[in-house]
Parts: structure tokens; C-alpha cells; sequence
């Protein structure tokens, strides 16, 4: 009878648990999102080492070291998503269980991520990019302007999973 007890006690806990994280989390808004595309692949082992020589400001030749790696064991989702942000927007506080690189092509994009312990802005304009380490580093996405901004994201989710998972404000970010 004990038993019983205790695991009603543990679903209910449990229960309010799943119910506060939902409620808890920031919601997205003013973002209209769409997938360009999406493919599975296999194993990725991508990887890339330069050594060159460029000239500097000064006129002299300077070694540019370059190194590229990703690799992922099993197979994985990539996904190609089009963000457009109305002025004010906001993403949310999310998180991806997989990186992504995303590109600024239109407005400024302000990235707010909670491993900042200052919670500082991060501005990216029209032309630049940035990445998203995802995995337990949260982080949210605003267009502070008064134009819309658009980004594309290119993202490298394991197969099966969700490519966005919602969470609540940080403890260091009250934005």
C-alpha cells in the first residue's frame, strides 16, 4: 500500500515538474519561421586545415592558420530555416540539441545566451553570422530594430529529436 503511495506521490511530482517548465517557458513571438529544406545524412566528418600566407596591412607576408571540424556518429537531421522578424520580435528562450551557423541577410539580430554571465547583447547585422552551440547553452533571439530582420540557419539536430526545445527565462538574463 506504501508503494503505491509513493509512486502516486512521484507521478504527481513529476507531473507538476513537466507542467512548470511548460508554463515557465518564454514564448516566441513576432517570428514567422519556415523550413527551405531538410535532409537525414549518415555520419558527417567534415574537416578542413589551411596554412597560408596572407599579406597584412603592413605590406608582409603573415602564416593564416584555418581549421574546420565537424563530426557527428550516427545519423542526423539538417535542416535549412528561414527566420523573418517583425520589429520587437522575439524567439524565446529555446535551446537545439545540435549546433547551428546562422546567417544575417536582412536587419540586425540581437543574440542573448545565458552562458554570458553579464547576459550581454550580442548585435549582428546584414552580411555577418554567428553560431549557436546549442545543447545546454540557451539563448534567444531578438529584433531590437524598427525594420523586419531575417536570418537563415543552417542546423545539425540528431535524427528524431525536436529542433527547438523552449525554456524558461535564465536566472541571469531578465530581459
Amino acid at each position: 500500500m506504501k508503494s503505491k503511495w509513493a509512486i502516486a506521490l512521484l507521478v504527481v511530482v513529476l507531473g507538476a515538474g513537466v507542467y512548470g517548465s511548460v508554463v515557465l517557458a518564454t514564448p516566441q513571438s513576432g517570428v514567422a519561421t519556415s523550413t527551405l529544406a531538410k535532409a537525414t545524412s549518415g555520419d558527417i566528418n567534415l574537416s578542413g586545415h589551411a596554412v597560408t600566407t596572407v599579406v597584412g596591412k603592413d605590406g608582409k607576408p603573415h602564416p593564416s592558420v584555418w581549421v574546420s571540424w565537424i563530426k557527428t556518429l550516427g545519423t542526423s537531421d539538417l535542416y535549412v530555416v528561414d527566420n523573418k522578424f517583425a520589429a520587437g520580435a522575439t524567439t524565446g528562450w529555446h535551446t537545439h540539441p545540435g549546433p547551428s551557423v546562422i546567417f544575417v541577410v536582412a536587419g540586425s539580430i540581437t543574440n542573448y545566451m545565458s552562458n554570458d554571465p553579464s547576459c550581454a547583447p550580442h548585435v549582428y547585422s546584414a552580411g555577418s553570422s554567428f553560431t549557436d552551440p546549442g545543447g545546454d547553452v540557451v539563448h534567444m533571439l531578438r529584433n531590437e530594430g524598427t525594420t523586419t530582420a531575417e536570418t537563415i540557419a543552417v542546423q545539425f539536430i540528431p535524427t528524431g529529436a525536436m529542433r527547438r526545445i523552449d525554456e524558461s527565462e535564465p536566472s541571469n538574463c531578465h530581459l
